[in-house]
């Protein structure tokens, strides 16, 4: 294993952004769930603000865990043609999910933040964080949603992804960082010690956190 839990991977990710720390100008956004417990780390060493962005994954039919794409809130969405098609996957499927993913990201988004307003990110630096990419549709859809509030510059920030995804971010954002990119990659979770559930209760508790 790479990592102990979600703590360790945000610690040891923080010491790759270490030049950003007390920069004004730069915001953590994590992806719920286990990117804000990343984020939360991250953002308590650098001393910057914490915010979220909701992406929902878009699962196969008889396989909710193999991402055909990934929907926002706000009805940005990334689509993987490649397994669509090799799975035969009808368009109102395709429809049907997306409109109950958005629908589930928008219900999430309000129970995460409450009452606090997005931060502001227009001319900011925006790192994204979560806890390790596989296909990479969840994480090209919250890039989708951030560059909508026009920041100066987007990092993306993960401990462990697949190698396939490298070029599907790199070429989207201004950075990519990351830890371990294993040649054998099937699951987020395998490289982790800890990867229990994070409770929807611990993301409010730590958005709270930043609020106050």
């Amino acid at each position: 294993m790479l990592f102990y839990d979600r703590q360790d991977a945000g610690q040891k990710l923080a010491e790759k952004l270490i030049e950003y720390k007390n920069n004004p100008k730069v915001i953590i956004v994590g992806l719920p769930r286990g990117g804000v417990i990343i984020g939360h780390e991250i953002s308590q060493v650098l001393k910057t603000p914490l915010d979220i962005v909701v992406p929902r994954k878009i699962g196969a039919p008889d396989n909710p865990e193999l991402a055909i794409g990934a929907i926002t809130e706000k009805g940005q969405g990334i689509f993987n043609e490649h397994i669509i098609q090799a799975y035969n996957i009808s368009l109102d499927y395709i429809d049907q999910e997306t409109v109950k993913e958005q629908q589930e990201a928008r219900r999430r988004l309000k129970i995460y933040r409450g009452n606090k307003k997005p931060l502001d990110l227009e001319n900011k630096i925006v790192i994204i964080v979560d806890d390790g990419i596989a296909t990479g549709s969840t994480m090209q859809a919250a890039i989708a949603s951030i560059k909508n509030k026009r920041p100066r510059k987007i990092i993306v920030a993960v401990p462990v992804l697949a190698q396939d995804s490298i070029p599907k971010i790199e070429e989207i954002v201004d950075e990519l960082i990351y830890l371990k990119a294993p040649p054998l990659f099937m699951a987020v979770g395998n490289f982790y010690d800890l990867f229990a559930q994070v409770e929807d209760q611990e993301v409010i508790n730590i958005i709270k956190k930043h609020s106050s």
